[in-house]
């Protein structure tokens, strides 16, 4: 069964994404003072709402998101500035025309559609609402209107009527529902704060997506959706119960990994180009496993060990495969598993080996070079706007780089020289003086990862300043690094941000302030991060600013 959408309907979709007819009109009855924002979903978001509505073995063939935007630091918050594109709406047709496909097939129906029609050839209003009114829910994030309803079931019977198959009828709503605003965008509908002038309070149903998106990267599940529903939700025992329960679930390394990637700008492997004719051993599978590393380790140091984030950054221990320890020069045991399955081996670096943490793994490394040569001023950027919530300015138009870019200058022979002598620009060195230290340490890997100590024959020197501390290698500058709040403050703020996908207010910086001293303290463990951001009151508003 392979159909197309009606024009009329695409047509529609198209004027919703645009605004040409208000969401609102289509939503269930609303206050007047109800306002909504849109958020759009990640690539990832919308695979596993696929997968947690219609069940893993439904298959997404493709990628309708965007790149998107960063911004303050985040692709998450830059989402509530996207919109969609005419061909990203056609991307996303041709994606839900493939998974309904699937939903509906024979083999599926008796699973994932609750009724029967009474003849297959003909419409059956009846069984197409109640399928319609059972998915929406779980697409849309919140019950449909009878309007909703009423609209889809026509768009089944139009099909029916014209194919001469219920189930092709049935295939054009559920195309209609998954190329609709509402289920692409996370769609947050808020009334009036008046305890909290210029904020607004999200309604139970939003409460339910922001929660569900930020802990488990997902849509909410059957008992979020009830606790929305019954108005748990909007109570603080029946919100500490659902957090609490989702904490306590599988699926949170899920959202711990969604929201590293973002902070850790993993985007950028969508354009990365290491030349591999010069560094051979940085290959796309190397590439690929560089980042599952990084997430691994994460992953493996705040949930399962529930270690200190400042750990991260000076610890020895991770993850490698074959290809990543020949990376790294390393030995590990070889093995293959049974079907061909990346072997990864849990490994711990010797105590005088000088990879350590984060910044030693190949992933920041390569993400934060040229594609021909390592940058000490990108990964100085890098750990300054990424780690340490810093923002550096662009250089000027007509800064003059050929100078550093010389690997091949008879008299500045290490990078460091050239460093040095660019700085002598004074509009230059301001912002080179805090980034190219830390980005100096990490002069003995090369762009994909490889540790060297010469440069053109000359010895890389690894020293430096932090905060007015001298370091003499990457590893004393990561246990400066780790000592400093601003690591961790870094830390709060993001998450905070990340899950609400915008930045805080005032009154929402006091309680991050406060929250950071506390946990410096205590140790800024991240399933009590999570715990404490999602049981905050002020982490299900919006700004009223937003809404406009």
């Amino acid at each position: 069964m392979n159909i197309r959408i009606s024009i009329l309907t695409k047509l529609i979709c198209i004027a919703l994404v645009f605004g040409l007819i208000p969401t609102r009109v289509l939503a269930a009855e609303n206050s007047a003072d109800e306002q909504i924002t849109f958020v759009r979903l990640t690539s990832d978001q919308y695979r596993n709402a696929i997968r947690d509505i219609f069940g893993e073995s439904i298959q997404v063939s493709g990628n309708a998101a965007s790149t998107g935007v960063r911004e303050a630091g985040l692709m998450a918050v830059g989402g509530r500035r996207l919109t969609l594109s005419a061909a990203e709406v056609e991307t996303y047709e041709v994606l839900a025309l493939d998974i309904a496909s699937q939903v509906l097939s024979p083999s599926r129906r008796a699973t994932l559609i609750p009724c029967q029609p009474r003849d297959e050839s003909a419409a059956d209003n009846t069984c197409a609402s109640t399928f319609i009114e059972s998915v929406g829910l779980h697409l849309f994030r919140r019950p449909l209107s009878k309007p909703e309803i009423e609209t889809y079931a026509a768009m089944a019977a139009t099909a029916t009527e014209s194919l001469g198959d219920f189930y092709a009828g049935l295939q054009s709503a559920l195309v209609g529902m998954m190329v609709a605003p509402d289920f692409l965008f996370r769609i947050e509908r808020s009334v009036s704060n008046p305890e909290q002038p210029g904020m607004r309070r999200l309604d139970a149903w939003s409460r339910a997506s922001r929660l569900s998106f930020f802990l488990w990267d997902t849509t909410p599940n059957p008992a979020l959706l009830e606790a929305a529903r019954n108005g748990d939700l909007l109570f603080e025992d029946g919100l500490i119960q659902q957090v609490d329960q989702m904490m306590g679930s599988a699926r949170i390394e899920d959202g711990l990994r969604a929201f590293f990637a973002d902070m850790l700008a993993f985007d950028r492997f969508d354009t990365l180009d290491i030349d591999t004719n010069l560094f051979p051993k940085f290959t796309k599978n190397v590439e690929d496993e560089a980042r599952e590393q990084t997430l691994r380790t994460i992953s493996h140091h705040l949930l399962n060990n529930n270690a200190d984030y400042r750990d991260l950054f000076d610890s020895r221990e991770t993850f490698l495969t074959p290809a990543l320890a020949a990376l790294y020069g390393v030995p590990i045991p070889i093995r293959q598993e049974l079907g061909g399955r990346v072997p990864w081996v849990a490994y711990t670096y010797p105590e005088d080996h000088v990879r350590v943490g984060l910044l030693g793994q190949a992933t920041f490394l390569s993400l934060f070079s040229h594609p021909g040569a390592s940058s000490p001023t990108l990964r100085g950027k890098a750990v300054r706007e990424h780690l340490l919530c810093q923002t550096i300015p662009p250089p000027p138009g007509d800064v003059d780089f050929s100078l550093v870019r010389d690997g091949n200058h008879p008299d500045l022979k290490t990078v460091r020289d050239r460093l040095t002598q660019h700085r002598e620009n004074p509009t230059c060195a301001g912002c080179h003086m805090l980034m190219d230290p830390i980005g100096l340490a990490l002069e003995i890997f090369d762009a994909s990862g490889v540790y060297r100590t010469m440069e053109n024959g000359e010895t890389i020197d690894t020293s430096g300043q932090w905060a007015g501390q001298e370091y003499v290698d990457v590893r004393e500058l990561a246990t400066l690094l780790k000592d400093d709040p601003t690591l961790t403050s870094c830390l709060i703020q993001r998450a905070y941000n990340y899950g609400t996908a915008r930045e805080p207010s005032r009154a929402e910086v006091q309680w991050l302030n406060a929250t950071h001293t506390q946990l410096r303290d205590e140790g800024v463990h991240w399933r009590e991060l999570m715990q404490r951001i999602s049981k905050n009151p002020d982490f299900y508003t919006v700004p009223e600013a937003a809404t406009n």
